[in-house]
């Protein structure tokens, strides 16, 4: 029975967006190409017309420009066709990624929410409540415990501040009178030519006078140099 009905064969998977849409654009390399070498053609036929003088061979060669034309039209139409395939193409394509994605995000969106379920199970507001109000009395006891510690002791609550200030003051003024009457030798020691107002005293080299011996960097007297020469 098979040799006379033939056997049933197995179809294929069907192509996929993206196989079409790399044979379209074989496709249309293909007919770009041809275009391309009509274009040369035509431009190798316009040459030969502008130097061919008016006759019959120039007739000749506008002829074949004129067909060169007409495939290249159809060529350019069929180009545009394949053009408008491919777009078809590649909106059905982004449609079918923005669906993949658009499912991707559900099942994610599932799955936390079947964890948040299940970890709010775990959780109760009641005892975040009775964890808080136990935090802030550990923490009132903290303090009270940190102020007990804290205290200074023999210090009479009410004292005065305005009593403090004038102890203060008089404790300035006894200190003041003890330095003044300290002597001035014992007293620590100060700028004394600052006092004295001196003029700095010169930097540069010192004026040498008509009557005093010139002296070398060690402080000893120069020879003249008429007695080194003798």
């Amino acid at each position: 029975m098979k040799k006379i009905f033939g056997a049933k064969k197995d179809k294929g998977p069907p192509p996929s967006i993206q196989d079409a849409t790399e044979r379209v654009n074989k496709r249309g390399e293909t007919v770009d190409e041809k275009i391309k070498k009509l274009d040369e053609e035509l431009a190798r036929y316009k040459d030969q017309i502008r130097k061919t003088r008016p006759g019959p061979s120039q007739e000749a060669i506008k002829a074949r420009a004129i067909r060169l034309l007409k495939h290249k039209r159809m060529y350019e139409e069929q180009r545009n066709m394949l053009y408008n395939q491919t777009y078809n193409l590649d909106q059905v394509a982004f449609a079918a990624d923005g669906l993949k994605d658009a499912q991707q995000t559900m099942n994610a969106m599932k799955a936390a929410n079947k964890e948040l379920k299940g970890m709010m199970k775990t959780v109760k507001i009641e005892d975040i409540d009775n964890m808080q109000d136990e935090m802030t009395d550990l923490m009132d006891v903290s303090n009270e415990i940190q102020e007990t510690l804290g205290r200074s002791y023999n210090i009479p609550d009410d004292v005065d501040e305005e009593e403090l200030m004038g102890e203060l003051d008089a404790l300035e003024a006894d200190m003041e009178f003890e330095s003044a009457a300290v002597p001035s030798y014992l007293q620590p020691e100060s700028d004394f030519d600052a006092d004295l107002n001196l003029p700095a005293a010169p930097t540069g080299p010192a004026a040498i006078t008509a009557g005093r011996q010139q002296v070398d960097e060690l402080g000893l007297p120069t020879v003249p140099r008429a007695s080194l020469r003798s």
